[in-house]
């Protein structure tokens, strides 16, 4: 079994920064990929951005483009998300989780394709 535990997530004013971690541990797994989610209160689950394993490729969702990046240490099984400028509706619970699949990574914006999922961790931003 893979767990993945997120830190980080906290209140902060808007045009503020946070930073979240997503440590993963268990049994070997595929180390594809790894993405970060959100979901805010009466919303789906979103896409909020992704980074690879081997050749640290990233990925974003359009609304965190230019204010949100994410780097990744191999050697901690460490994913961190660097939240800059953050807005109002970036409130919400986020959550890391892995993409194992055997196959080439490009970005997937779907849920339902990532096997493993932390508990996630809120993110409040106030105006």
């Amino acid at each position: 079994q893979v767990q993945l535990v997120e830190s980080g997530g906290g209140l902060v004013q808007a045009g503020g920064s946070l930073r979240l971690s997503c440590a993963a541990s268990g049994r070997a797994f595929i180390r594809n990929a790894m993405g970060w989610f959100r979901q805010a209160p009466g919303k789906e689950r979103e896409f909020v951005i992704a980074i690879t394993w081997s050749d640290g490729r990233t990925y974003y969702a359009d609304s965190v483009k230019g204010r949100f990046t994410i780097s990744s240490d191999n050697a901690k099984s460490t994913v961190y998300l660097q939240m800059n400028s953050l807005k109002p509706e970036d409130t919400a619970i986020y959550y890391c989780a892995a993409f194992t699949r055997p196959e080439y990574y490009r970005g997937s914006r779907s849920a339902e394709q990532y096997d493993y999922w932390g508990q996630g961790t809120q993110v409040s931003v106030s105006s």
